[in-house]
């Protein structure tokens, strides 16, 4: 009985080894054929070095009332292709890629000072160094998804440089960081190594969250797929993807909605299965003051599923600040 005992604590300590120790050695494969971001820019495009980092970016138009365009998880400007010109027809509009998305830089850790320019808190603080670099005192911040509670949390920390806020769909009471009780084994080293592996599965299922934003996924054309994708051809965009997981965390702004003092606009889709449509007549109900627009037959991405009830609702708002 003793012998099978030690033969059982002896496997089971060579699994626990190979556990510990081979994620460690494995080699990491590449994430395929990659080229640095310039090669990928379009015409329209430009970066500018906001916080010595590379920013991507698109802007149009001329105005008092600037606008800028936070896109959401695994998006980037080309989420908001259909209406920045009609937008840009009356105000500046500046669409710019969040770091870990689109071509903006991915830097690598060891960061400058210690801090992930990829967390919640330091992407807020990026928007508002942005409108530094642009010379803009004070914006209208939009915000779709993810990107709304980047808007939210940098007009609740700098409400003396955010005119108003347009929430797009934005995610505020779920998703938006890594639960608390998965952090600790996300530092372990095992895990760290092989984060870029798992990064890579949004190749997988990151269109079937595409689908699952459109009410009608008949309007998902090649073109489209093509644009959100295009990213995932970019140099270490795999491992900045891990990076912003790492540094992720869930600003508990449901506790601060009545901190917000400001024109608000909630625009949602009577079909959002990404954030349910719910969580924004939730939200609407919560920010006093609030405006709400539900678009009929349209999912989680207006801006793009449907652009010009989403333009008439904008367009009518920016009207009356």
């Amino acid at each position: 009985m003793k012998r099978w005992l030690r033969i059982a604590l002896t496997v089971l300590g060579v699994f626990i080894a190979a556990a510990l120790i081979l994620p460690l050695v494995v080699p990491i494969p590449p994430a395929g054929d990659t080229v640095p971001a310039e090669t990928l820019a379009g015409p329209d495009g430009e970066f500018i070095d906001v916080d010595d980092l590379a920013v991507y970016l698109r802007r149009e138009g001329e105005g008092d009332t600037p606008l800028i365009l936070l896109h959401g998880f695994g998006a980037s400007l080309f989420s908001w292709r259909e209406v920045i010109d009609p937008l840009a027809e009356n105000q500046l509009v500046i669409a710019y890629d969040r770091p870990a998305f689109g071509l903006t830089e991915r830097p690598m850790p060891p960061f400058p000072g210690g801090e992930s320019p990829y967390s919640t808190r330091a992407q807020a603080e990026l928007a508002l160094s942005l409108m530094d670099e642009l010379g803009l005192d004070e914006a209208v911040l939009v915000g779709n998804s993810a990107g709304g509670t980047i808007a939210m949390l940098a007009a609740l920390e700098h409400p003396e440089r955010v005119a108003a806020l347009i929430l797009v769909s934005p995610a505020v009471y779920a998703g938006g960081g890594t639960p608390g009780f998965v952090r600790p084994l996300l530092g372990l080293p095992q895990v760290r190594r092989l984060g870029p592996l798992f990064a890579r599965n949004i190749r997988d299922w990151g269109l079937d969250l595409v689908y699952t934003a459109f009410h009608d996924p008949s309007l998902i054309t090649p073109d489209l797929v093509d644009g959100y994708t295009q990213p995932l051809q970019v140099d270490d965009w795999d491992r900045a993807l891990w990076e912003l997981v790492l540094a992720s965390e869930r600003p508990d702004l449901a506790a601060r909605l009545g901190e917000l003092d400001l024109p608000v606009l909630i625009i949602t889709g009577d079909d959002d299965r990404v954030v349910p449509t719910a969580d924004s007549i939730r939200l609407a109900d919560e920010i006093p003051g609030s405006e709400l627009v539900v678009l009929p037959a349209c999912g989680h991405v207006p801006q793009e599923e449907c652009p010009q009830a989403f333009l008439d609702a904008v367009v009518a708002f920016l009207g009356g600040l």
